[in-house]
């Protein structure tokens, strides 16, 4: 059976690690938004991994719910309140975790 620490575990190592200005690193959660955490070309290669580790299908997982993501640029927090409207639906490690303990993608 999977543990959700062990998909976890799965996307620390495939993903890139973000740090903070101070160079603090910011490890991956289970609820992260994966599109804010890395670009799509990592998450690709990631979610091809994933499948082929976990024995799920991806090619079911249609990538156009994801994205486009707007990414908030880093001054905006000074310049408005307003909440960026998103047109695409969040993708977080959870969502993979619950799809890998049935064996296949849940979502979309």
């Amino acid at each position: 059976m999977v543990a959700d620490g062990d998909v976890l575990a799965f996307f620390r190592q495939k993903l890139p690690e973000l740090s903070t200005l101070t160079f603090k690193r910011i490890p991956l959660q289970r609820d992260d938004v994966l599109q804010e955490y890395t670009d799509l070309e990592d998450l690709s290669y990631a979610v091809d991994d994933y499948g082929k580790t976990f024995d799920i299908d991806v090619s079911v997982i249609n990538m156009d719910v994801y994205f486009p993501w707007e990414i908030a640029w880093f001054f905006r927090k000074w310049c408005t309140n307003e909440p960026i409207k998103q047109t695409a639906k969040p993708l977080a490690v959870r969502m993979f975790a619950e799809s890998a303990k049935v064996g296949r993608w849940l979502y979309d």
